[in-house]
């Protein structure tokens, strides 16, 4: 029976002498891979080696940074984005975003001198973002507009013996909310394991489940959260997630359109701005803590 351990010693033997950049955005942390010529091609037990924390790199996830005119994927936003944030989940799959990921891809582009300027735009596969290195080294992402029609439905969330109703949010990887009664209920959940949502269909590429709790009084606009990323599993933080909360968060507060609440997650603490535009604004810390290259 081959082990884990030699299947991605196997699986990291073709990437021997990559160079890799390890970085994260309030704990949420990935591997970043400069490709910079476009000659990678990862495949999912190659990710699952890069990310497993006791047999590869270790991370939520990883980031491939890509000139966007090398991508025939998003070849249509290379005239509008010059890189390209090709993520992946820690088991290998696509995502269509990453907020916590996509601070840490400007922070790495700007810190290695791929990009000057203070105001630019990546692309992703939920379209192009705009960025912006604010003057206190934190990063802000525009993440779009979220689309949140199902708020109106009623999915149904179980963990263990557990049950409660959800909200679901698209920003665009899809997102279901659950407020829970207060911060020893949020605490005492056990994420070990994915929770169940129901009706499968309505989440048919899988969801994020972010579970919240008010801080301080009501209108402070601050919550708290914790989150089951799909593919990687409970992570400490998750920056498409915080911008879902807050959407689910305002609606439930008859919020007005435009609003910032402050989302403190295990790792740290983001902003999130809604403009008058409808357009939401992930603000946060992102830091590059190791560089190396792969030894099979």
């Amino acid at each position: 029976m081959t082990s884990r351990a030699s299947s991605y010693a196997e699986a990291l033997r073709p990437l021997e002498g990559l160079e890799f950049v390890k970085g994260h955005g309030t704990g949420n942390d990935f591997v970043l891979v400069p490709d910079l010529e476009a000659r990678i091609d990862l495949d999912d037990v190659q990710v699952q080696a890069l990310t497993d924390r006791r047999f590869g790199i270790g991370g939520d996830g990883v980031l491939r940074v890509v000139p966007t005119v090398e991508c025939d994927e998003v070849a249509d936003q290379a005239g509008r984005a010059d890189w390209f944030m090709d993520y992946r989940n820690a088991d290998g799959s696509a995502a269509e975003m990453c907020g916590n990921g996509a601070r840490v891809f400007v922070r790495y582009l700007v810190d290695s001198g791929l990009e000057s300027r203070r105001e630019f735009a990546i692309a992703t596969r939920g379209g192009v973002r705009p960025v912006r290195v604010e003057d206190d080294g934190d990063i802000s992402i525009d993440m779009g507009t979220a689309t949140a029609p199902l708020l109106r439905a009623m999915p149904v969330v179980g963990l263990g013996q557990q049950q409660w109703n959800g909200s679901g949010v698209l920003v665009p990887n899809p997102h279901c909310i659950v407020f829970v009664d207060d911060d020893d209920a949020l605490d005492a959940l056990d994420l070990s394991s994915a929770p169940s949502v129901v009706p499968p269909a309505m989440f048919p590429d899988g969801v994020n489940v972010e579970f919240v709790v008010p801080v301080g009084h009501p209108g402070d606009r601050h919550v708290r959260m914790r989150v089951f990323e799909r593919g990687v599993g409970e992570t400490l933080s998750c920056g498409t997630g915080a911008v879902a909360v807050m959407v689910a968060t305002a609606a439930r507060d008859d919020a007005p359109q435009e609003t910032a609440y402050d989302v403190d997650v295990p790792g740290g603490r983001v902003r999130v701005t809604r403009r008058a535009d409808g357009h939401l604004e992930l603000r946060g810390p992102a830091v590059l803590v190791a560089r190396g290259r792969i030894t099979a």
